[in-house]
């Protein structure tokens, strides 16, 4: 006979399973709190809300079986006597300049790109009227002349004088271009009826009825030129002693100048042989690109028959390189090839491209007085303070 086995008495019996039409017993629900909904849509770090127990939680609650779950690994924390790692420390120099650009000056560099700026401004404008340029001893009459076009005759005559007179020289500038243009970066009023160059050179007008001062530079003076000087050329070839027009109207200028700067039309007509005989010296900018070299020789040749047969004083005393792009070999290969040619008849300032010089007769302004702190200023104001130092060497020379 086979044994027969019982349960124990401590494992309680499993109920068996109700018939049907008998109602089971309901367990009751767990009581899930809810989570308020989150104030923004990012998260926050940490939460001081509970959070609410997932399906594995209340099936535990409900059956008082607990889940496997996966082990979490838990970062040991470091025992509270261990001291935390201690950056190194860095010197106060060193960490400063440690997380600047590359582009920001150090402490042991010169002052920032804005100080330097506001420095050459202040400079250049001379407010105040300490710095002075010396003033030569009898006056210069400069010819700015170069048949090429475009090439900076203009713009050099405009900010040279400007330079000049803002540093205690008296300056009197001749447009002798029909265009006008430096009339209009001088701001001087030259449209047609009014007196000009053409009246001095065809109705002999004294020249000091004709100069108007600049407004807002004391010491400076301009002869406009109006569209009327386009026929004076015309006119001049049956007028006696044609040449020297201009010089007798220089001359009989009762007020001294301590410079005279003529500028020339891109050509080499009467008006230029005009500026010529008026002038001693003669100062050609030259661009720095090949075509401007190309007409430089046939300049220096009408320079050496002028002097040879009306002005024997004449010389080229100055050479002036502008638009100069150091970007581009061309501009090293030409700033070279002037150098050796005219030696120290060359400034040793060079005029670079900058927009400022180009955008200021726009406003009827020099680029001196447009954007004083700007390097085409900085380059102009440079080249005046050497064509000054040269005039003084020259009257030492002389009175040797």
């Amino acid at each position: 006979m086979a044994p027969t086995f019982s349960a124990p008495p401590d494992v309680p019996q499993q109920p068996a399973a109700p018939h049907a039409g008998v109602q089971p017993s309901v367990v009751p629900p767990v009581a899930v709190p809810a989570v308020p909904p989150a104030a923004s849509p990012v998260a926050s770090p940490v939460s001081t809300e509970a959070p609410a127990p997932s399906r594995a939680a209340a099936r535990v609650q409900a059956d008082g079986v607990r889940p496997p779950s996966r082990p979490v690994a838990v970062e040991p924390e470091p025992p509270a006597d261990t001291p935390s790692a201690v950056p190194e420390t860095i010197p106060e120099d060193a960490a400063s300049d440690a997380y600047v650009s590359r582009e920001t000056p150090s402490r042991e560099e010169d002052d920032p790109p804005l100080a330097m700026e506001a420095m050459r401004a202040v400079q250049i404008l001379n407010p105040s009227g300490e710095v002075t340029m010396p003033r030569p001893d009898r006056p210069r009459i400069m010819c700015v002349a170069n048949q090429k076009g475009g090439v900076g005759k203009t713009t050099t005559t405009v900010n040279l004088a400007v330079a000049l007179a803002l540093h205690g020289n008296r300056v009197l500038v001749v447009d002798l271009d029909p265009q006008g243009n430096a009339s209009t970066g001088l701001n001087v009023p030259h449209h047609a009826g009014v007196p000009d160059v053409y009246d001095c050179l065809i109705d002999n007008v004294p020249l000091s009825e004709v100069a108007q001062g600049v407004e807002g530079i004391p010491d400076l003076w301009c002869v406009p030129a109006t569209i009327d000087l386009a026929g004076a050329e015309i006119e001049l070839v049956s007028v006696v002693a044609r040449e020297s027009r201009l010089a007798r109207a220089i001359a009989g200028h009762p007020a001294e100048f301590d410079y005279v700067f003529i500028d020339c039309p891109p050509s080499l007509g009467l008006l230029t042989v005009n500026a010529l005989c008026a002038a001693q010296e003669v100062l050609i900018p030259i661009q720095c690109e090949y075509y401007a070299l190309e007409g430089l020789n046939q300049l220096i040749n009408n320079i050496n028959l002028v002097r040879q047969h009306l002005n024997p004083t004449l010389e080229v005393s100055t050479i002036l390189l502008t638009m100069y792009d150091r970007r581009t070999r061309l501009a090293d290969a030409v700033e070279q090839d002037v150098r050796n040619h005219f030696g120290d008849k060359v400034l040793q300032a060079v005029i670079p491209r900058n927009v400022r010089v180009s955008e200021a007769p726009s406003y009827g302004q020099s680029v001196m007085t447009y954007d004083p702190g700007s390097r085409g200023a900085t380059s102009y104001f440079e080249a005046a303070q050497e064509i000054a130092m040269r005039g003084v060497k020259e009257s030492v020379g002389r009175n040797a």
